[in-house]
């Protein structure tokens, strides 16, 4: 195997590994249920945030020169976490987990393959749109075969339009987080600084929202120790891989082997909440493994024909 193709497999590798402790979130959210999603948003990015350009301060210097020349790229890409902060949790909240994170993670890959395509006039290869359209129809089935076996009239027409309006708007933003952080460790910057320098933009508005909103986490120690798991485990050691996988793979591979997200939010809900998965949500997570496989198993007759993301910069200690 290629040193390119080594690369790009430990990117994805990454991006997995970001994905399992994202799929945590809405099983340890709803520990907290009287914190608004705002507010769970934006303490966990917040915070997150904060903690992502602390310990990337080194970097954050060592590349700041080209960070200030690359402001427009970290003004975008921070405007695009405080957005998908804030969408994100709410449009779970008014359409329901399953149809929420359907809408959310299942277009953020679509989304983020236009972006290269407008952009940066990347072609999309026929290997990832097979890869991509089963895993996006297998995260939509899973989704919906979840909300299929909620309670009936939880969420009303009206309720549930905007939430799905919400959870485009999160896919949207998560791809372009995506795609300019992409951008920016293409520029030579270093990884860590590159999504420490956009979260530390997004936690300044984020910390205002939560100053607002964030009453309900000071109510028990309960509260406290759930924005405190967000903030650390998924949000600061998740979004740390996903900039280490961006390094090596292009932000349209990237969003859509974060499509694990759901796999690993059913079997928690499974395993942890007792909730129960009917056989099509079994067939959705197959769907979603055989897209990842697609992705990402190496394929012989294509070795020596293409490279895959061999232009990006390796990855900063």
């Amino acid at each position: 195997m290629s040193r390119a193709r080594r690369d790009a497999a430990l990117g994805v590798a990454c991006v997995l590994g970001a994905s399992v402790l994202w799929g945590t979130t809405g099983t340890a959210s709803a520990l907290a249920p009287s914190v608004t999603p705002l507010a769970v948003g934006a303490a966990s990015m917040g915070f997150g945030g904060l903690l992502l350009a602390a310990t990337a301060h080194r970097q954050l210097a060592r590349h700041r020169r080209t960070l200030v020349r690359s402001w427009p790229a970290i003004a975008a890409g921070g405007a695009a976490v405080l957005a998908y902060a804030l969408t994100f949790y709410s449009s779970m909240r008014l359409a329901g987990v399953a149809v929420g994170a359907a809408v959310s993670i299942g277009g953020a890959p679509v989304a983020a393959a236009l972006l290269e395509r407008l952009v940066d006039g990347r072609p999309l290869s026929g290997r990832w749109a097979a890869g991509a359209a089963a895993g996006i129809s297998g995260a939509v089935l899973l989704c919906l075969s979840r909300a299929a076996g909620s309670a009936p009239g939880a969420h009303g027409a009206a309720q549930t339009l905007a939430g799905v309006a919400l959870g485009a708007a999160a896919a949207a933003s998560y791809a372009l987080y995506s795609f300019t952080c992409h951008r920016l460790i293409r520029a030579g910057i270093g990884s860590r600084a590159a999504v420490g320098a956009t979260f530390a933009l997004a936690a300044l508005g984020l910390l205002v929202v939560l100053a607002f909103t964030g009453g309900a986490f000071l109510a028990s120690w309960g509260n406290v120790a759930v924005g405190a798991y967000l903030a650390v485990v998924p949000m600061f050691l998740g979004y740390l891989l996903f900039g280490w996988g961006l390094a090596r793979v292009p932000a349209s591979v990237a969003t859509t082997a974060s499509l694990a997200e759901p796999v690993v939010a059913a079997v928690l809900a499974v395993a942890v909440v007792g909730e129960r998965l009917p056989p099509a949500g079994w067939a959705g997570m197959a769907l979603i493994v055989a897209g990842l496989a697609v992705l990402t198993v190496p394929v012989p007759a294509l070795a020596g024909r293409r490279r895959v993301s061999a232009d990006a910069p390796r990855v900063e200690g």
